[in-house]
């Protein structure tokens, strides 16, 4: 026997986690492991089916400096926006805003989908569908309802829904605006034809025919709208910018991915278009400004014009004066230069006290006219006011992606305030030595007109409408020329924003789905979650499944091997004797022989053998009747005594009754002939339990059953007890004192292993002695329970190819029993 620190240490081990078992577990499950990965792959091919195509295109844009053929130091109608790189960075944020993929979305119309059925949901056909809707942007169209379009013939076709309600919401994509509206309520249908208003509540436009589609009676087709708001956050998230390497950072790569690539390719273009458009806008903004500006003063000048020559052509009529002295002449000319210079001046003049007054009352500052517009060539003014036109510029930008009260917009405020602050100081300078220099043209105007004064009268009213008209058109030649010049610099601007490369599909672009990653991760799963779900089985499972578990947690010796085998009784050794199970007896019977061998037994005397179990269903009966069984065929007198006073059983597969047995005699009532059956096997005899008695336990402690193996063991030569279980009821522990030997029975993924801890512990304390496993139900695994030799092989229900057929009988199973027993098996 093993010291007691021996068996704390088995104990200790059979708690570890065996990793050779759970091994030999999954291999034993192959088909649960192989099932879950082909389930796991076929739902990775039935995704990968139903998942639509995603696809990925690019364009490439370049940012580059202010391009204008015709700038130069006098034409100085325009401004710099801040480098290359302030522009890139500009552009960036463009793209990412609101305002701008609302412009795009608008103009490509994507809140309208063209869709047709298709295998697994309704398809985007975009600029497949032979049809163009013409949207009424003026009416609602109902949202995020496919209304269906069924044609039947070349020019006719139908609209037909099935709202489920009469509720529903429309938009108005003129001004943007939701509603709600009703709705016809079940299967609507109507008829019109092609090119036809569509004036319905949920629809309202024209379908018009596409002139090289072929239309196809009974085809259907369907309109979707979207929120406009919504299909413009979508795009905005989706689309990406970035550069295209660090050598060349003013090239800008597009990219946007979606499902279909026509309206990737136009979302890409449009964007290119009109963000070029806009910044050739912003680019011209000044020039716009100032001619605005040069063509409000035109007016006015022409005014003038037109009155002046009426004046001369009515005064040449009246007073018949067309011409002057040589000499009054040059004095008349030298008087109209000062009066055009001062004219200028005024101009100037003028235009300061406007910007003065615009810079003190107006805090947009992007429609500043150019200061040279009006011949202003005082170079802190023109850059004063280009950068604050520049920083305004700026900041409008900002709006669209910042929120105000950002620092940003503290930072931008503060730089115009200081660029301001120091124009209007540069204003008044100007603004007095302008001043100067009129009151100097002044006093030379009012020296000529003195020389003139001694005119006669009608020639100096000829001389005074003359200057007036000279003034006048000379006014308005230096305007249109100032115009000119601001419509050139406008016209010879081109956007600095180019096309590098345009978005066009020319096959691939493919990103998802990532059918091999799916597939990769089908496999993964379905291999790692029945290998995580075998593992949690089997750490939380606490029955014996093999004889390794039973070497590994116990040192008590397994006697021996009993598969299972399906017939109509317990009495296989003696009906079946041919059979293996009978021949796994007979090896129990050969390893009691070496039992009883090593144990002090009285000559004459019977051996006596207890079996026993942990619960019931284990086997113990059907062991101790096949075991006599066996013992009685060699031709020893053998008894069965049934000393499970609580659940009584042998008695049935000998077709006798229990109206009599081991509790009668321990009662006093029934001698033991009276009590002892012979069996129909030779040499086998039978006492049974009798009537369930109120008091068990007390009966197997009374001197009277004492007596009784006394008795039989003068008698036979071999009793067989078969007890209660020791794992439920404490009576089998009373009866180890008759046993020269003890089976305890382990029936294989059933038998609990914390019964083993029992009997180590029974056996610890002296309470077992010579007890041995006997494994019922054993079946045999190659990966596992190997290693015990030939003779375990015996204990196999099934046989074992011809070797074994030659010595066993071969077990008559039908197809359909095999069938099921694979299924139980599995």
């Amino acid at each position: 026997m093993r010291d007691y620190d021996e068996i704390d240490d088995q104990d200790a081990q059979g708690m570890s986690f065996d990793f050779r078992g759970f091994l030999f577990k999954v291999l034993n499950l192959w088909k649960f492991v192989l099932i879950c990965i082909g389930t796991a792959l076929l739902i990775a091919y039935f995704i990968n089916a139903r998942k639509q195509n995603v696809y990925r295109l690019d364009a490439l844009i370049s940012v580059d400096n202010d391009q204008n053929p015709f700038f130069t130091a006098n034409t100085s109608i325009s401004f710099n926006w801040g480098g290359v790189s302030g522009k890139v960075g500009k552009i960036m944020t463009a793209i990412k805003t609101r305002t701008h993929n609302e412009i795009v979305v608008d103009s490509l119309q994507y809140y309208m989908e063209y869709l047709e059925e298709g295998k697994y949901r309704k398809i985007d056909i975009y600029k497949k569908a032979p049809f163009r809707f013409v949207i009424d942007k003026s009416k609602g169209q109902v949202l995020n309802y496919p209304v269906g379009i069924r044609f039947l013939n070349a020019n006719e076709f139908e609209v037909f829904t099935a709202f489920e309600d009469t509720g529903a919401t429309a938009q108005n994509y003129g001004d943007k605006s939701k509603f709600g509206i009703t709705v016809p309520s079940g299967d609507f249908t109507k008829t019109f034809k092609s090119g036809e208003p569509i004036n319905l509540p949920f629809l309202n436009g024209r379908l018009v025919l596409q002139p090289d589609r072929s239309i196809k009676a009974g085809k259907e087709y369907f309109l979707q709208f979207s929120n406009f708001d919504g299909v413009v956050n979508t795009y905005k998230t989706a689309i990406a910018i970035g550069t295209f390497s660090e050598s060349s950072s003013n090239i800008l790569r597009l990219q946007l991915a979606g499902h279909n690539k026509d309206k990737i390719v136009d979302y890409l273009n449009a964007t290119s278009a009109i963000l070029s458009k806009t910044e050739l806008e912003r680019k011209n903004l000044y020039a716009t400004n100032t001619i605005k500006f040069i063509d409000s003063s035109l007016a006015a000048v022409n005014t003038n014009l037109k009155g002046f020559t009426d004046d001369m052509n009515t005064f040449r009529r009246e007073n018949k004066v067309f011409d002057v002295s040589t000499e009054i002449t040059q004095i008349s000319e030298e008087l109209r230069e000062f009066e055009l210079s001062k004219q200028e001046e005024a101009s100037k003049l003028d235009y300061l006290g406007n910007l003065e007054v615009y810079l003190n009352t107006k805090t947009d500052y992007t429609n500043i006219a150019a200061p040279t517009s009006v011949g202003i060539e005082e170079s802190n003014i023109l850059r004063s006011v280009s950068k604050i036109v520049e920083l305004a510029a700026e900041r409008q930008n900002l709006e669209y992606t910042t929120k105000e009260g950002s620092g940003l917009f503290k930072e931008l405020d503060r730089r115009i305030d200081s660029e301001k602050n120091v124009l209007l100081e540069t204003i008044n300078a100007t603004k007095g030595t302008i001043g100067v220099g009129i009151g100097t043209l002044n006093r030379k105007i009012a020296n000529l007109e003195a020389k003139l004064s001694g005119l006669p009268e009608d020639e100096q009213q000829f001389l005074k409408i003359q200057r007036q008209l000279d003034l006048s058109q000379e006014a308005y030649n230096i305007y249109m020329a100032k115009r000119s010049e601001a419509a050139i610099v406008k016209a010879a601007n081109i956007s600095d924003l180019g096309i590098v490369d345009e978005a066009k599909d020319i096959g691939g672009g493919l990103i998802g789905p990532n059918k091999s990653l799916n597939y990769m991760m089908g496999l993964m799963l379905g291999f790692f979650t029945p290998m995580f779900l075998i593992f949690i089985v089997y750490l939380l499972d606490n029955t014996i499944h093999g004889s390794d578990e039973i070497t590994r947690m116990s040192n008590i010796p397994i006697l021996g091997l009993v598969g299972k085998y399906r017939y109509k009784n317990n009495l296989v050794a003696y009906e079946k004797p041919k059979s293996a199970v009978a021949e796994s007896f007979r090896a129990i019977r050969s390893s009691l022989q070496f039992i009883f061998k090593n144990q002090k037994i009285e000559a004459g005397k019977a051996h006596t053998l207890m079996v026993t179990s942990s619960v019931s269903g284990e086997g113990k009966t059907f062991t101790s009747i096949n075991t006599a069984t066996v013992y009685a065929l060699s031709g020893k007198k053998t008894i069965l005594l049934g000393l499970d006073l609580r659940k009584p059983k042998i008695f049935d597969d000998f077709n006798i009754k229990n109206d009599k047995g081991v509790v009668n005699y321990l009662i006093g009532d029934g001698t033991l002939e009276e009590i002892t059956t012979h069996t129909h096997i030779e040499n086998l005899d039978l006492i049974p339990s009798g009537p369930i008695p109120p008091n068990p336990s007390e009966l197997l402690m009374s001197d009277h059953l004492k007596e009784l193996i006394g008795t039989l063991k003068e008698t036979y030569d071999v009793i067989i007890l078969d007890t209660p279980p020791l794992g439920l009821v404490t009576d089998a522990l009373e009866l180890t004192q008759y046993a020269d030997a003890t089976i305890f029975m382990v029936r294989l993924d059933y038998t609990k292993k914390g019964m083993l801890q029992l009997v180590n512990a029974k056996q610890r304390t002296g309470e077992l002695k010579n007890v041995s496993y006997v494994l019922n139900f054993y079946r045999h695994k190659n990966n596992s329970n190997y290693g015990y030799g030939y003779g375990y092989g015996y204990g196999y229900g099934y046989g074992y190819g011809v070797y074994g057929n030659a010595y066993h009988e071969k077990d008559d199973h039908s197809i359909f029993k095999r069938v099921k027993e694979f299924v139980k098996r599995f």
